[in-house]
């Protein structure tokens, strides 16, 4: 079957923080998480956006929490894309939330092969730079096979640096150890860290803006060469600062990668990275 952006579409949550998606592409859709302060309840982008979000964060006496889509969410948006042929379903690690296990419930109740629901193993706008990629080639024409093979290589290929202002918010949601937590609040020492495997690990610790961005540059140098089909995205969860200083440095190392996203975190990745964290993505697209 010839795959084509007329008879395939693509399925993304909001922990890609690509909210843009569907405005941009008539055969995509975006589904919210939810995130809930005490007894109130908002649709991840839809009833609370990240400004509204962080102001919130600091006034309010209560830790907010998030939960995945359910299962009907996700039929709602794969009935309202029933004029496609294949829809690819797109999701934050399965290691760290519930939602790829929802979209795969309502794979099944649409049944058939019609949902492809894939394991991006990361978060945030890596998995927005993954919809781009199948975008691309749906664009010129694709099979299944050549999607399959594309999200392998994504899954060995693609990179995330992020560094957070304290380690509280990532150990509150379960999503890194106690010991690290601590480790991490020392001294003014800023964390570093990746995914592996779909799971948030330390990868190092500096101490410092200044050597945090050193080590980011490093990094990226030493994972990628200058070439075109280099890309990359930055994200901050209201630290925009950042977002200019990381792009001069993507532009004097690797001045032929291409800034594909630049945005705020949401409302839920945003409750579990905390205010102050930057995530650095990149990913070399043939």
């Amino acid at each position: 079957m010839n795959l084509t952006t007329v008879n395939t579409a693509v399925v993304l949550d909001s922990t890609s923080d690509y909210p843009e998606a569907p405005a941009r592409f008539p055969n995509m859709r975006f589904v919210p998480l939810y995130v809930r302060f005490g007894d109130e309840t908002y649709r991840d982008y839809v009833e609370l956006g990240p400004g509204e979000f962080y102001e919130k964060l600091r006034t309010s006496p209560v830790t907010p929490a998030t939960a995945q889509p359910t299962p009907q969410d996700f039929v709602n948006a794969y009935e309202e894309l029933a004029a496609y042929e294949r829809i690819y379903s797109l999701h934050v690690s399965s290691k760290v939330s519930g939602t790829f296990s929802s979209a795969e419930l309502a794979a099944q109740e649409i049944g058939g092969d019609k949902v492809r629901v894939v394991d991006s193993l990361t978060a945030s706008l890596a998995i927005a730079m993954l919809s781009h990629a199948i975008q691309r080639r749906l664009a010129r024409g694709t099979t299944d096979e050549e999607i399959e093979k594309l999200v392998d290589r994504f899954h060995r290929d693609a990179d995330v640096l992020f560094t957070v202002e304290t380690l509280e918010y990532l150990q509150r949601g379960g999503r890194i150890g106690r010991a690290a937590a601590i480790a991490g609040s020392l001294l003014n020492v800023r964390p570093i860290l990746g995914v592996e495997d779909g799971v948030v690990v330390a990868v190092a610790r500096v101490r410092g803006r200044q050597k945090t961005l050193t080590e980011f540059e490093r990094r990226f140098v030493e994972a990628t060469t200058d070439s075109p089909g280099l890309r990359v995205a930055i994200a901050h969860a209201d630290a925009a600062e950042w977002v200019g200083t990381l792009s001069e440095i993507v532009w004097r190392v690797r001045p032929k990668a291409e800034i594909e996203f630049t945005a705020a975190l949401g409302a839920v990745v945003g409750t579990h990275a905390g205010p102050g964290a930057v995530g650095f993505f990149w990913f070399q697209d043939e």
